[in-house]
């Protein structure tokens, strides 16, 4: 996949700017607070997910404006597309002049992996960071994936809601039995996706981190489940505890991913450059799965992580990816003097310099 074009208007810092990327290595550069973040998170809403950095369509507005529009031309799988997203009460998609259903559609078409400096700290932040990389990377190779969750999390809330009210009205309690059946349906549905890209996952990375180790360490990864025996019986037999909590205390949305180096937890007894290894690995891993999936090498988009890392994993991320088409925020010029193709962009004031 090759974006051949780009024009975002009305988004954060940006009022206008377009321009026409390299089919290779694009450095978006210049000081902080320019906007180059702005570029790379516009690029990512083209997937079809939500802002990487976790903000609200509101937020993504240039402020005093009432609607933003960011638009992309290109080539997948042969064929030319134009995508246009449009920010304003809500966030609306269109592809190639037709309105699509919702913006998620527009993951069946536009492929790309981001990789930010909150993702290097995956393998020690909260679960919930991790639950969230998982979720995004299995909605990527499946978009039905984004209801079940909907579902569930509905359920759930709806659950908690009732658990909290039983406190006071024990005959509250009739109505959990449908929303726990709406739950277990959707529950064993996002455990079986998420088991099996944890699956794929585990036949991928042991290769790369040994080579980003120089064939020193072993990686494992595995799913940690909340769940013990049968999902039904398990959440049958936690409702009284889970009143008292007034929340569910298992289910997807409380399990986690569990790193091991040669038998090691990563989270407890890793270094910060195991922990970082082990970040790359999982997205080029999961860049990996996204490219065998679409049959389509994803855009990468690396938002100001190069200087987080040592020349090693540097060196090693821009030669894995050396065939697809990448965008890279930096600072410093120096960095990428001695680049031999692309583009670089300096960034200033939300425009292109």
């Amino acid at each position: 996949m090759v974006i051949k074009k780009v024009s975002i208007k009305n988004f954060r810092n940006i009022e206008d700017i377009c321009f026409t990327p390299d089919e290779k290595v694009n450095v978006l550069c210049g000081d902080n607070a320019q906007g180059k973040t702005n570029i790379i998170e516009a690029l990512w809403l083209f997937t079809g997910a939500k802002s990487f950095r976790g903000a609200h369509d509101a937020q993504l507005l240039q402020k005093g404006k009432q609607k933003g529009e960011i638009c992309a031309e290109f080539e997948s799988g042969g064929v030319e597309n134009t995508a246009k997203i449009i920010i304003g009460e809500k966030r609306e998609a269109f592809l190639n002049g037709k309105k699509l259903k919702n913006p998620a559609e527009l993951s069946k078409y536009f492929f790309a992996f981001v990789f930010s400096p909150q993702d290097i700290t995956l393998a020690s932040a909260a679960p919930a960071v991790r639950r969230r990389f998982l979720d995004t990377a299995v909605c990527q190779i499946s978009p039905m994936y984004i209801q079940y969750l909907k579902d569930y999390t509905r359920a759930v809330t709806q659950r908690n809601n009732i658990l909290r009210d039983c406190k006071f009205d024990a005959g509250k309690k009739i109505f959990l039995d449908d929303l726990e059946q709406a739950i277990i349906k959707n529950g064993e549905k996002i455990l079986d996706y998420r088991r099996r890209y944890i699956n794929k996952l585990s036949q991928i990375i042991p290769d790369i981190f040994s080579k980003l180790t120089e064939n020193k360490e072993v990686l494992d990864i595995s799913y940690i489940s909340s769940i013990n025996g049968d999902y039904e019986t398990a959440l049958k037999n936690s409702r009284s505890e889970d009143i008292i909590r007034g929340m569910t205390a298992i289910g997807p949305h409380r399990d986690d991913i569990c790193f091991k180096i040669n038998g090691f937890t990563a989270k407890e007894y890793s270094s910060q450059g195991q922990k970082r290894s082990i970040a790359i690995a999982l997205k080029i891993a999961g860049a990996e799965i996204l490219k065998t999936a679409t049959g389509q090498p994803p855009t990468a988009l690396f938002d100001d992580v190069m200087s987080e890392l040592d020349k090693t994993r540097q060196d090693y991320i821009l030669n894995h990816i050396k065939n697809w088409q990448v965008f890279i925020t930096c600072c410093e010029k120096a960095h990428f003097e001695n680049m031999r193709q692309g583009k670089i962009f300096f960034i200033r004031n939300g425009g292109v310099v």
